[in-house]
């Protein structure tokens, strides 16, 4: 994800860290300061990471029961309105679903529990009205989110864990496409909700709640959409056939004319014997440039891990080696490792829009 970073790996899967998550601390602590002093502010921004410490625990609920089931998750990047944990896919079969959606929030209860054990009644007393309250104990507001986020994420619309689950159970009575449709529709319903009352009381943060949920709800809908069409598709159907490729002895002058000459955002590196070595993307054509390093040869301005299909693999399966990898193009080969075309992002959207327009 653009803007983020590393901070380690944990569990098999990289933890990353959003650079606007620093910026929530900063206005957290700044407005605790205003109102309080450097106590108030110590604590306030040791509250939001201690509470997004639980959400990286959400997070790897659901990373850890995936991996039952053969889904790997590559990362898990904390972002200043939660995480989000980026698995390879999602199980399909409703059962399997269901315990992962479920996943996270039970992590969430089971934070709850533990600290309701600690803290005895001093727990019940906590809740979202007075998470301000001085006379709350950190413990017991932590103790007071963490159910919040358990019951919020249960709610049966999209993106909510409660969505998939609701999604699954659908799936049970009617195809997979129309039980994301219909989950998803139910979660634009709860953004619009969520942002009325946002604008009512005055409150930013759910209209900033309202956005994401309204947005993550369409693009889960588009990308199930998506997905059904690729089932009926080829790499044959999607792949670029005409294009312009590269020697890895060029220099990324030469990549650049051609990047003016021709429409492409990518360009094949070649061997002599027309095998692919690798990638060359605009952006890094753009970057090399305003480096000044137009001198520079190709083969090491290239991405070199890019997938292979041949040309009768499932659209799906191109899906899934682009977004595992978090590759520009897919190239499609026959035997010997011999070039036939490449399928990128651009045009597989454009595939997916035709065919989808076709089908409506």
């Amino acid at each position: 994800m653009t803007w983020s970073f590393s901070i380690g790996r944990l569990f098999g899967s990289e933890l990353r860290v959003h650079a606007t998550f620093f910026l929530l601390l900063l206005w957290v602590g700044l407005v605790a300061y205003l109102e309080g002093g450097v106590p108030a502010a110590a604590e306030n921004v040791l509250f939001v990471a201690a509470l997004f410490a639980c959400v990286v625990a959400h997070e790897f609920g659901h990373a850890l029961t995936a991996r039952r089931y053969g889904i790997k998750t590559p990362d898990i990047t904390l972002l200043p309105i939660g995480g989000l944990a980026r698995l390879e896919s999602m199980p399909e079969k409703p059962r399997q679903e269901i315990l992962v959606a479920l996943a996270g929030p039970a992590v969430n209860v089971v934070i709850w529990a533990a600290l309701v054990l600690i803290l005895g009644a001093q727990t019940w007393a906590a809740s979202l009205e007075n998470l301000a309250d001085p006379e709350t104990s950190f413990l017991a507001r932590l103790a007071a989110v963490n159910l919040f986020l358990a019951v919020f994420n249960l709610l049966p619309a999209f993106p909510m864990d409660g969505g998939r689950v609701f999604r699954a159970a659908l799936s049970l009575v009617t195809d997979r496409l129309r039980a994301t449709q219909i989950a998803a529709a139910a979660g634009q319903v709860l953004a619009f909700a969520l942002g009325l009352l946002g604008l009512v009381g005055g409150n930013p943060v759910l209209l900033l709640i309202a956005f994401f949920v309204f947005i993550a709800a369409g693009a889960e809908s588009n990308d199930v959409a998506m997905r059904e069409l690729a089932r009926r598709m080829r790499a044959r159907d999607a792949m670029i056939t005409t294009f312009d490729s590269l020697s890895p002895e060029d220099t990324i002058g030469a990549a650049g004319q051609a990047l003016i000459r021709t429409t492409q955002g990518e360009f094949p590196v070649l061997d002599a014997e027309g095998r692919l070595l690798g990638v060359l993307t605009r952006n890094a054509i753009f970057r090399e440039s305003a480096e000044g390093n137009n001198t520079r040869r190709v083969a090491e301005a290239m991405e070199t891990d890019i997938p292979s299909v041949s040309l009768a693999t499932g659209l799906e399966t191109v899906f899934d080696a682009m977004y595992r990898q978090n590759a520009s193009a897919v190239a499609v080969v026959r035997e010997g490792g011999h070039l036939i075309g490449y399928i990128t992002r651009e045009n597989l959207g454009e595939l997916m829009v035709l065919n989808g327009r076709r089908g409506r």
